[in-house]
């Protein structure tokens, strides 16, 4: 984690709580380190963004990491519902390889 990106990313967060891709990087940034402050980032996501696509594929992989494979399964088909309705081809691609990966290893 870097320390200085990530008390940069803090203070963008606190001057503005609504904008999601402040909210996604904050996630990502304790991804590795702090998985649960990502969890509370990446579901904070979810509540308030919900249409933000880039979120799904994220969380599904933490909660992966985390070993809860049930969550993972709903958000990754969430993902792929939100992506397909949204015309995300890219994000759609990303999320269903993921998803195909995951439930090949079930």
């Amino acid at each position: 984690m870097n320390d200085l990106r990530l008390k940069q990313l803090l203070e963008y967060y606190n001057e503005d709580q609504n904008d999601p891709f402040i909210i996604y990087a904050l996630a990502n940034e304790y991804k590795s380190s702090e998985p649960e402050k990502a969890l509370y980032y990446f579901e904070l996501l979810i509540v308030k963004f919900p249409d933000y696509v880039p979120t799904y594929y994220h969380l599904a992989q933490l909660y992966l990491d985390l070993g809860k494979e049930e969550k993972a399964k709903n958000i990754f088909e969430t993902g792929i519902t939100l992506a397909t309705k949204k015309n995300d081809a890219l994000a759609l691609r990303e999320i269903k390889n993921a998803y195909d990966e995951f439930m090949m290893d079930l």
